[in-house]
């Protein structure tokens, strides 16, 4: 199983960037995907997830009205849209799937595939 990230980069406070992440080896449309980040020094932690269909999103409360999570399940990709950030928004961000839906409470832990990260920096 590969879960691949794109997409990361440098950007200005208040401006956008788009995450991708493509999955192979693992049937995709029958695991949670989800987001989580990690900056530095700092632990990781949950930032987004959607389910199997695509029908129910859940967002940590520091991202709730500036990112918004989609899959496409034809192309074995998740997206992340991100908007307004901060520089606190600065960390890796990795994908990852799980096969039940934990919604916001997810923890990182059941979840037996992570990508390998892409960095996201935002500059003052």
């Amino acid at each position: 199983v590969q879960l691949q990230a794109s997409g990361g980069g440098l950007v200005q406070a208040g401006g956008s960037l788009r995450l991708s992440c493509a999955a192979s080896g693992l049937t995709f449309s029958r695991y949670i995907m989800g987001w989580f980040r990690q900056a530095p020094g700092k632990e990781r932690e949950f930032v987004s997830a959607i389910n199997w269909s695509g029908t129910n999103t859940a967002y940590a409360d520091s991202v709730k009205g500036r990112f918004t999570i989609s899959r496409d399940n034809a192309k074995n990709t998740v997206y992340l849209e991100m908007h307004g950030l901060k520089p606190e928004d600065t960390a890796v961000y990795h994908c990852a799937a799980r096969s039940t839906w934990a919604g916001a409470s997810w923890d990182g832990r059941a979840t037996p595939y992570w990508g390998q990260g892409t960095l996201v920096t935002v500059s003052s």
